[in-house]
């Protein structure tokens, strides 16, 4: 029988990626319902390529662009908040969570709730509501596949391990454009400059954080609620060639990394056909013609988004929804050329130290958490910059 897919953030590039992969293997794959943003056309266009029964615009004024473009076609037009629940609460057997911050929250716990395989792109869902993520998912008997490439890397390399197995977990980094620029340096650096990221072809949002490797402070609280280990069991190593996607190392001293091109169809087609596998067009890879690899150990000075996550994690609560919250914030405000780059992760220590939440019991205080503290960061950045 054919799998039934509804990809939340089909437009995007984790969706255009999954679609690429199920678009090769129509006898495999169904696709019942898309989500976009605000890109009416190209959802219009997929979804009649791909014969999907729904297609959601998350921005409600463009639903009569969305219905014009589908006008002929035997798929449903749809728009908004409750419609973009719906899709993520389809008739589907398997559901990529690809929609970028907390906007996908709740199509996430929807899917979740609903017990479907959800294939997780959206770092936020697990930063700021991990606990509840979680919980939802034992309790729905909903299985959470990670599509981020070190996520998926540890996934494939526990490969049904026990957790008294496991010594710890090696996040790699590729230490983005400005891993050897000095601070000053990086102090002045342009937003062109830091949406340049030297192997992976990504979004600017998430190619800035990259850049300043919140990223990977990110991903580090996103490893802590995926795999259950404590963050002094989770380290993050520098290494500039991404080959290495993240290793396990056993507690009888084997480690064990996955290793492969920087292509996201290959952690997506990983979680698309588990527990199975599947053929992808990503490139091969040649050991012989890289030559070699090389690792270093992050440089926190240089660096403060990593222990600022650090210090997250420890701390619970609502930090991370902070840190999550006021990062997006400054990110935005650097790409419109309103702070520096070095500003960045100064903007998100002052968040955390000023801002104060108790821990969220549901998606929507979680929601309303983050929405506080945008607010307050736009508050911040003015007084930090003066």
């Amino acid at each position: 029988m054919k799998r039934k897919l509804a990809i939340l953030g089909a437009t995007g590039s984790v969706g255009k990626s999954t679609l690429d992969l199920v678009e090769r293997s129509p006898e495999r794959f169904e696709v019942v319902a898309l989500t976009a943003a605000s890109n009416t056309a190209a959802l219009a266009e997929a979804a009649k390529r791909t014969g999907a029964g729904l297609a959601v615009i998350a921005d409600e004024a463009r639903l009569p662009e969305l219905r014009e473009a589908l006008a002929g076609s035997d798929c449903r037009a749809a728009a908004g908040r409750d419609a973009l629940i719906e899709a993520a609460a389809a008739d589907a057997d398997w559901v990529m969570a690809a929609i970028v911050g907390c906007a996908g929250l709740e199509p996430v716990m929807a899917a979740v709730e609903a017990g479907r395989t959800v294939a997780l792109a959206n770092k936020e869902a697990l930063v700021t509501a991990g606990s509840l993520m979680t919980e939802a998912a034992a309790r729905a008997g909903a299985t959470i596949l990670p599509v981020d490439s070190e996520h998926n890397a540890i996934f494939q390399c526990l490969a049904g391990s026990h957790s008294d197995d496991i010594a710890r977990l090696v996040l790699t980094a590729s230490g983005g454009p400005f891993r050897t620029l000095s601070s000053a340096q990086m102090a002045v650096v342009t937003p062109e400059q830091a949406v340049a990221h030297p192997n992976w072809s990504m979004g600017a949002k998430i190619s800035v954080d990259s850049a300043t490797m919140m990223n990977k402070g990110l991903e580090l609280i996103e490893a802590h609620q995926l795999f259950g280990l404590p963050g002094e069991r989770i380290d993050i190593l520098v290494h500039p060639q991404s080959v290495i996607h993240s290793l396990v190392e056993f507690i009888d001293g084997s480690v064990i990394a996955q290793l492969g091109a920087a292509d996201m169809r290959i952690p997506i087609a990983y979680a698309l056909a588990w527990p199975k596998r599947m053929a992808t067009p990503a490139e091969r890879l040649d050991l012989a013609r890289i030559g070699s690899l090389d690792f270093e150990p992050p440089d926190l000075g240089r660096f403060p988004a990593l222990r600022l996550a650090r210090e997250v994690l420890a701390a619970g609560g609502a930090a991370a929804i902070i840190l999550n919250a006021a990062n997006e914030i400054a990110v935005a405000a650097f790409l419109d050329r309103r702070i520096g780059f070095a500003d960045i992760a100064a903007t998100v220590a002052r968040a955390l130290e000023t801002i104060d939440a108790g821990a969220p019991w549901s998606i929507a205080e979680v929601i309303d958490i983050d929405s506080q503290v945008r607010e307050k960061t736009r508050e911040i950045m003015p007084l930090l910059a003066s």
